[in-house]
């Protein structure tokens, strides 16, 4: 029983730790523990971890621990690499070294052990593809065709000059300060691929999202029939049922078969419960990145959308609360009227609540087009590199 109550403490402690990590900042945590939590582990824990080397080592060991933080956090690095290939590879390490020996088993045949290993590789691979490929630089060599493909909307894009390039700057692009180059259609700097995710590997980073969701529910269902397998073969069913006398029903069944699992194949349950924590925190990444490319717009996009409609939406807001009351200090100086019922004065909307601020994005040109841009993007079409060509 002991051991059963350690791992529902360890799934749900993990499971705490992995939401409020990448998702404590998300406006339906706002105010809750969740969000407590987020900044504890994002600030709060460095801040205090600070403070304790100033304390007992000096001013000389915290210019060292920042110096550590700004090749880790600021700079590209291969840490965060490093840290994926380590989970991805012990983590297949673990299910092969606790299941394959009951591959092949009653409900799942053998060809799981070259299928798993295939699917691992097919990730990985889009992981390299992320990784190392060219996100789209901007340079002088191609700016003229990049500002060619990319019109400004005068709107969250204008013309301007790259400060740190000194090249014009195309719509869409954006300087990464941690790779200190400009890249096209800018999506944003991707610590785990040490990369920027730009107009030319974008499509990459979707396949990789998606890809690895899928791997963590065949890792859960294939795990799941392995466990059902061994039930079938050790007719863990049938001796609790015939030789310890329990009614065969879910209800009193289902608790009975729980505890011989997490007895016997603890290891299987832990790996379920963390791919299943980690398929629900993809599927929402890939949710948001495929809504961001049925609409074609960036991740640095929607943020830009965000500013400009806040601050729209504020200048309208001004605008209507003037009209409001200069109307007010008009109807002060006519003749009075017949005072307003109360209960239409309570039902009465409000002239701010009719303020509509519209997203005019110009890049969205529907489904199937902006989804060929994501696959397809410009730099690598025909058309593109015939007039990269003559150019050059």
């Amino acid at each position: 029983m002991a051991l059963q109550w350690l791992l529902v403490c360890h799934g749900l402690a993990t499971l705490l730790v992995v939401v409020s990590f990448l998702c404590g900042q998300w406006p339906i945590f706002e105010g809750t523990f969740i969000q407590r939590f987020h900044l504890f582990l994002t600030f709060g824990a460095y801040d205090y971890f600070r403070r304790f080397v100033l304390f007992s080592c000096g001013s000389r060991a915290v210019d060292a621990l920042h110096s550590v933080e700004y090749f880790c956090c600021d700079r590209p690095n291969p840490i965060i690499q490093l840290i994926y290939l380590l989970i991805i590879g012990s983590t297949y390490y673990i299910i092969a070294k606790s299941s394959f020996v009951y591959i092949p088993g009653y409900y799942i045949s053998g060809m799981h052990r070259y299928t798993s290993f295939l699917a691992v590789g097919v990730g990985i691979i889009l992981f390299l593809l992320t990784s190392f490929s060219d996100p789209g630089v901007v340079k002088s060599s191609n700016v003229s065709l990049y500002l060619s493909a990319y019109p400004y909307d005068n709107i969250i894009f204008t013309e301007k000059e790259c400060g740190t390039c000194k090249i014009p700057k195309p719509a869409r692009s954006k300087h990464c300060s941690i790779c200190d180059r400009c890249v096209a259609r800018f999506d944003h700097h991707c610590a785990w691929m040490n990369n920027c995710i730009g107009e030319r590997n974008n499509r990459y980073f979707v396949a990789f999202i998606l890809w690895h969701f899928l791997i963590c529910m065949y890792g859960i269902l294939a795990l799941a029939l392995i466990l059902a397998g061994r039930l079938k073969d050790l007719q863990v069913v049938h001796i609790l049922t015939v030789y310890y006398g329990i009614e065969n029903s879910y209800r009193e069944l289902a608790p009975l078969v729980l505890q011989w699992l997490l007895n016997s194949h603890n290891t299987q349950i832990l790996v379920m419960v963390f791919l299943a924590v980690i398929a629900l925190l993809l599927a929402g990444f890939f949710t948001y990145h495929a809504k961001l490319c049925l609409t074609n717009t960036t991740t640095n996009e929607s943020f830009k959308w965000q500013e400009y409609l806040s601050w729209q939406r504020k200048v309208n807001e001004a605008k209507t609360s003037a009209e409001a009351l200069k109307a007010s200090l008009g109807e002060l100086n006519q003749e009075k009227k017949p005072r307003e019922s109360k209960w239409k004065t309570f039902f009465r909307r409000s002239r701010l609540e009719e303020i509509q601020v519209v997203k005019n994005n110009i890049y969205d040109k529907g489904y199937l087009h902006n989804i060929y841009e994501v696959v397809v993007p410009f730099s690598s079409r025909r058309s593109f590199l015939l007039m990269k060509s003559k150019s050059g």
